[in-house]
C-alpha cells in the first residue's frame, strides 16, 4: 500500500443514511471536504444535509432509482467513492432455508445493487480514483469458521466478485478494494462489536487515503492488512 496518495477533495458516499456510511460523510464534511451522498428516505436525506453533504435520494433495490444517479451527478470528478449500501436480512443459521423474498432482498440490495451503480458512476470518475466495496469478513472463505449469517456472507462473497470485475474493467482508471470495516457497534454490528462507528470510519478513512494502483482489486481489513479470499 502506497503512502503518497494524495487526499481525496470530492467524496461520494453510496448508502449513507446511518451508521458508517453516515459517519465517513460526518468526518470528511469535518475535514472541509465536499461530500456527495445518498439515502432512500427523508430522514436519511435530512440527516446528511444537516452534515452539509449533497444529499441525493437512491435506493440501490430499485432500478428506476438508480438509473437516475448519473444525471444527478453529472459534471461530478469524485475522488472517492464508497459503494456501502446494504443490509443482513434474516439472522439464519447455515442450513436455515431463506425464503425467496429474504433471498431476493439481501442479493438485490448488497450485490445487484452495486452492478447497477457502478456504471452509473463511470463519468463522474476523476482521474486515478479510488472505488471502495464495504463488504465484511463473513465473506472470505479462508476466514469463515462461523454457521451463523450464510445469506448475508454469501452476498458479500459474491460482492468481492462484483468487486474483482471492477478492478479488471477499470485498472486503467481507478483503483477498487473492498474492504471489511470492522465488526462495529452498529444496528447491524450489536451491541458487542468491537469498534465504535467513529473508530471504524477513521480507520477506513486512514486506508482509503494510503490506496495506490497497486492495491487495487485487493480485499482489505479497515487498517489495510490484506484479508484472505
Amino acid at each position: 500500500m502506497t503512502t503518497s496518495t494524495p487526499a481525496p477533495s470530492s467524496v461520494l458516499v453510496v448508502g449513507a443514511s446511518r451508521g458508517i456510511g453516515l459517519e465517513l460523510v460526518r468526518q470528511y464534511r469535518a475535514e472541509g471536504l465536499r461530500v456527495t451522498a445518498t439515502a432512500r428516505d427523508d430522514i436519511g436525506l435530512h440527516a446528511l444535509t444537516s452534515l452539509g453533504a449533497q444529499a441525493l435520494r437512491v435506493d440501490v433495490a430499485r432500478m428506476a432509482s438508480v438509473a437516475g444517479l448519473a444525471w444527478q451527478i453529472d459534471g461530478e470528478a469524485f475522488d472517492l467513492v464508497v459503494v456501502n449500501a446494504g443490509v443482513y436480512g434474516p439472522r439464519l443459521r447455515t442450513l436455515d432455508t431463506p425464503t425467496d423474498a429474504d433471498f431476493d432482498q439481501v442479493m438485490h440490495t448488497n450485490v445487484l445493487g452495486p452492478m447497477r451503480v457502478v456504471p452509473q458512476l463511470l463519468d463522474a470518475l476523476a482521474p486515478g480514483a479510488r472505488v471502495v466495496f464495504l463488504s465484511s469478513v463473513m465473506a472470505s472463505l479462508g476466514e469463515r469458521t462461523q454457521t451463523s449469517g450464510w445469506l448475508y456472507a454469501a452476498s458479500k462473497a459474491a460482492l468481492n466478485s462484483v468487486m474483482k470485475d471492477v478492478s479488471l474493467a477499470l485498472a486503467d482508471r481507478a483503483t477498487c478494494i473492498a474492504v471489511h470495516p470492522g465488526w462495529v457497534r452498529t444496528a447491524m454490528g450489536g451491541p458487542q462489536g468491537q469498534l465504535s462507528v467513529e473508530e471504524s470510519a477513521a480507520s477506513l478513512r486512514s486506508t482509503f487515503a494510503r490506496l495506490g494502483p497497486a492495491d487495487n482489486g485487493r480485499f482489505l481489513n479497515h487498517n489495510g492488512t490484506p484479508l484472505p479470499w
